[in-house]
C-alpha cells in the first residue's frame, strides 16, 4: 500500500512513545486514526484531545467503521502486542496490510532523507538535539522521536522538508527497516538480550544497520565502540567523542551552571558553543547531534542557535526543581550504562551535595543480565533506593528481584529497599538534598506529586 492510498491508520499499541509520533503524523496529514491501548495515560489522553479515537478493551466491535476497510485502511501493530491478541487476528484474518512502526519508517527513509540514530543509550537526547538544531535553520525537517521535546511539546515534527530525524529502535531489530542516508551510532552495549541471546548477536545487529546506510551518505560514529560496522561503498565514515575523533570539542568550560565548548570538525569548526540544557553528557550527545546536522546542510550560526535554544527532553536528565536548596530531576535511565553517564554528569554539576537516587529496574531479563552491573553504577551515588522490578511485557523470573541489585550496591553506600507507592512517603520524610529519579517504568508518575512534596518545604 502506497502512503498516498491510505484514508485511515489502525493502531494496536497506541500508547508507546514512538507509535504516538506516527499517530499525529497521520493526523497531521488529515486521516482517521483510531487505535487501542491497554492502558489510558496522559499521553493516550493527550492523544484523544488531538482527534485520535483510542478504546482500552479489546474489542474488535469498538474498531471504527472507517478503519475496517482493507483497501484503505494501513494497521499498525508494536510487537509487544501477542500475536493472539484479537484485534491483530481481525485485521490478519480479514487480509489488512499490516506493518510494524519500523516499515512504515522504513518507508519514509526511502521517500526522504533519512538521518537517524541509533544506540543502545543517547538517542533520544542526540535525535531530539538534531531534530531542533535542523527545525530552526533554513534546513528544516520532519522528526519521530523516543521522547517529548520540550522545545515542541510533541515527539514528532512535521515540516514540507526532504530531510527526517528518527530514532532508530534495536529493539526486536527494527532498525533493519530503515535505509538511512547518515546514521549516528552512539552506543553498542548490549542489551535486550531476552531477544538477541548473545552480546555477539546484539553487535552482528548493529553490523547489519550499519550496512543499510546509502552511498553517498555516512556514518557518524562514536570512537572506540567495539562494533565492525559494514559499511557499501561510497559511504563516508567520521568518529566522535568528546575529547577525540572527527568531530569532538575543546576549551570546554563548566561554570556557574553553565556549559560552553568549542565544536571541532572536518567540515567547520564552530566556536563557544553554548548548551541551553547544560548537563554533562549532552557535550557528547550535541558533538554527534551537530556533526549529523552540519553534514545535512546546517551552518555555523544554525548549530551554534539551535544548541543554544535546545530545551531537553522530558524524562532525560529532566530538573523539575533546581535551586540552592533542592534539587529533584527524573531520568529514563534503564541500562547500566546510561545510569553510569548520568550518575557522572550529576557528580560533575554537584561534586559537593549529597545524591540520593530512587531506582525501579526496567524488565526481569535486564535485571537478571546486569544486575552487577546496576549495582556498580549505582554505587557513584551516595544512596540508593530500590523499588520493585517494572515487567513491561515480560512474566516474573524466579529468583530475579531489586534486592540483586541491593545485595551488590558497595560498601558505603546508604541503600533502601521500598514499595513504589511508598516512594512519595519517603520523600516527604526524608533530608533531600540532590533526587534523582531514575528508570523506564511508571515511577514518573508520581514526579508532580514529588515536587509539590519538595517545593513545599
Amino acid at each position: 500500500m502506497e502512503l498516498e492510498d491510505i484514508k485511515s491508520v489502525y493502531f494496536v499499541g497506541a500508547g508507546g512513545i514512538g507509535m504516538s509520533a506516527l499517530a499525529r503524523y497521520f493526523m497531521g496529514r488529515g486521516l482517521t486514526v483510531a487505535g487501542y491501548d491497554k492502558t489510558e495515560t496522559p499521553l493516550t489522553l493527550q492523544l484523544e484531545k488531538e482527534g485520535m479515537l483510542i478504546h482500552y478493551d479489546e474489542n474488535t466491535d469498538k474498531i471504527p467503521a472507517e478503519c475496517k476497510d482493507k483497501e484503505s485502511c494501513l494497521v499498525i501493530y508494536t510487537p509487544a502486542i501477542p500475536a493472539e491478541h484479537s484485534e491483530l487476528v481481525f485485521f490478519r484474518q480479514g487480509g489488512f496490510e499490516i506493518q510494524k512502526r519500523a516499515q512504515v519508517l522504513g518507508t519514509l527513509t526511502r521517500s526522504h532523507k533519512g538521518m537517524c540514530v541509533a544506540g543502545t543509550h543517547g538517542k533520544t537526547t542526540t535525535s531530539t538535539m538534531c531534530a531542533h538544531i535542523m527545525h530552526q535553520s533554513h534546513v528544516d525537517c520532519n522528526a519521530f522521536l523516543g521522547g517529548i521535546s520540550k522545545n515542541y511539546g510533541t515527539n514528532y515534527i512535521l515540516s514540507d522538508s526532504d530531510c527526517v530525524v528518527i530514532e532508530a529502535d534495536e529493539f526486536d531489530r527494527s532498525f533493519h527497516r530503515l535505509r538511512p542516508w547518515i546514521s549516528i551510532i552512539t552506543s553498542t552495549d548490549p542489551d535486550h538480550l531476552d531477544i538477541y541471546g548473545t552480546k555477539e548477536a546484539y553487535l552482528e545487529s548493529f553490523a547489519h544497520y550499519s550496512s543499510l546506510i546509502q552511498p553517498g551518505g555516512a556514518l557518524i560514529i562514536r570512537k572506540g565502540l567495539e562494533m565492525r560496522e559494514r559499511l557499501q561503498d561510497g559511504v563516508r565514515r567520521y568518529e566522535y567523542s568528546e575529547t577525540e575523533g572527527d568531530f569532538h570539542a575543546e576549551n570546554i568550560r563548566i561554570a556557574n551552571g553553565e556549559i560552553t565548548f568549542d565544536f571541532i570538525s572536518p567540515i567547520e569548526c564552530v566556536k563557544d558553543v553554548t548548551l541551553g540544557h547544560p548537563v554533562p553528557i549532552n557535550i557528547e550527545n550535541g558533538i554527534a547531534a551537530m556533526a549529523m546536522a552540519q553534514l545535512g546542510g546546517c551552518t555555523a550560526d544554525e548549530l551554534r542557535e539551535g544548541m543554544r535554544t535546545y530545551a531537553g527532553v522530558d524524562r532525560r536528565f529532566d530538573f523539575k526543581i533546581k535551586n540552592d536548596r533542592t534539587v529533584l530531576l527524573s531520568d529514563y535511565a534503564h541500562h547500566p550504562k546510561e545510569i553510569y553517564q548520568s550518575a557522572l554528569s550529576i557528580r560533575r554539576l554537584y561534586s559537593d551535595r549529597r545524591i540520593t537516587a530512587i531506582f525501579q529496574p526496567h524488565l526481569y531479563t535486564r535485571t537478571r543480565d546486569f544486575y552487577k552491573d546496576f549495582a556498580d553504577a549505582l554505587s557513584l551515588l551516595d544512596e540508593v533506593v530500590l523499588c520493585e522490578i517494572y515487567p513491561a511485557r515480560e512474566l516474573p523470573i524466579e529468583g530475579v528481584t531489586s534486592k540483586l541489585i541491593y545485595d551488590n550496591l558497595h560498601d558505603g553506600v546508604s541503600k533502601k529497599m521500598i514499595r513504589k507507592e511508598d516512594v512519595p512517603d519517603f520523600v516527604r520524610n526524608h533530608d533531600i538534598d540532590v533526587l534523582m529519579i531514575l528508570g523506564a517504568g511508571d515511577l514518573d508518575n508520581y514526579m508532580p506529586q514529588l515536587t509539590d512534596i519538595l517545593k513545599d518545604r
